[in-house]
């Protein structure tokens, strides 16, 4: 990717930010995790096509132009909440995605913000937490080059920086759960 088109994403992702209350890279890989999904269900319940979402996910597009589109990442934010504080089931999840999927939404566009879970948060929403940030900021390969470079006097923050920055969910729960205490 050249200078031009890295200002570009780096743009579009602000915007993001902006409207959305995060990139939407982000936004939509928590979605994706939490929910379940993979990127071709998240696209079918939005309402998306498949290229339409990798491109917002990956900062060549800004902005989601449809009104009903946004009310339905509303409404999944929303459901992987409860989903996460365990007051719907995955069963349930299933059914509701169904819901939304079909639903029209309203005509007014807008922002929208994480919805916080009731209690407290669970350690997967922690590492997703983490792992958005750092990927917000940088690639996984340029996390992994950065984590190869602290190696050698910074083993441990490598580490850190491999399975949270570049690694699976799973791994990074593990890590957190082991780092405790």
């Amino acid at each position: 990717m050249d200078t031009a088109q890295q200002e570009a994403t780096a743009r579009a992702r602000e915007l993001q930010r902006s409207w959305y209350g995060e990139p939407l890279g982000a936004l939509f890989r928590r979605l994706i995790d939490d929910l379940g999904l993979n990127q071709a269900r998240l696209a079918a319940v939005l309402g998306l096509s498949a290229p339409m979402l990798s491109q917002l996910m990956s900062g060549q597009r800004a902005k989601i132009g449809n009104p009903a589109v946004v009310q339905r990442v509303q409404a999944l934010q929303e459901l992987a909440g409860q989903v996460a504080d365990g007051s719907v089931s995955a069963a349930e999840a299933t059914d509701r995605m169904d819901e939304i999927k079909k639903s029209q939404g309203g005509s007014v566009l807008t922002a929208t913000s994480p919805t916080p879970s009731s209690g407290a948060p669970t350690v997967r929403r922690v590492v997703r937490e983490i792992q958005s940030l750092l990927r917000s900021v940088a690639a996984a390969g340029d996390i992994i080059d950065a984590a190869d470079s602290l190696a050698p006097a910074h083993p441990e923050l490598a580490e850190f920086l491999r399975v949270y920055g570049a690694g699976r969910t799973a791994d990074a729960v593990a890590h957190y759960e082991a780092h405790q205490n």
